[in-house]
């Protein structure tokens, strides 16, 4: 699962992004689980896929965690890089006509776990990480009751 998560953020940079006439960016929820599949990666679902994302932004952030406890800043830019990387994704594959209301939230709470990944970058502060952990906790249990995701 940790060889997947890693190359989950290497591909991330592969975004298939089309520009709508009217409203920005316009993705298909699909799209993420579209890369990963034609890059032969063995994800089952969308659903499956989202659950895998949320679950590296924790794992991430653990190992951010430990840079910078450990004073390690170049790893500490890793993960956290890591981290911004798959929550940018996040974003990226929301889509804003079918789930208007509900995406909107999404886009701002994750620009705002984004911001205290980058403040906890610039200030060495683990509390930052935590906020942002706790977040995808809840987030990642809500998805897994929504959608039945196995663990």
């Amino acid at each position: 699962m940790i060889k997947e998560l890693f190359f989950v953020a290497d591909v991330l940079d592969m975004k298939d992004t089309n520009k709508d006439d009217e409203k920005g960016f316009k993705m298909s929820p699909n799209t993420a689980h579209n890369i990963y599949t034609q890059n032969n990666v063995g994800i089952e679902s969308p659903e499956k896929l989202i659950t895998m994302l949320y679950e590296g932004v924790l794992r991430f952030n653990a190992q951010t965690k430990k840079a910078i406890k450990d004073g390690d800043i170049e790893k500490k830019s890793y993960w956290i890089n890591r981290s911004v990387a798959i929550i940018s994704e996040l974003i990226n594959t929301l889509d804003m006509k079918q789930e208007g209301d509900m995406s909107m939230y999404l886009v701002g709470l994750y620009n705002y776990e984004i911001q205290l990944l980058l403040k906890a970058s610039i200030n060495n502060e683990v509390k930052h990480i935590d906020e942002v952990n706790n977040v995808f906790k809840s987030l990642l249990e809500a998805w897994r009751e929504t959608t039945d995701v196995a663990y």
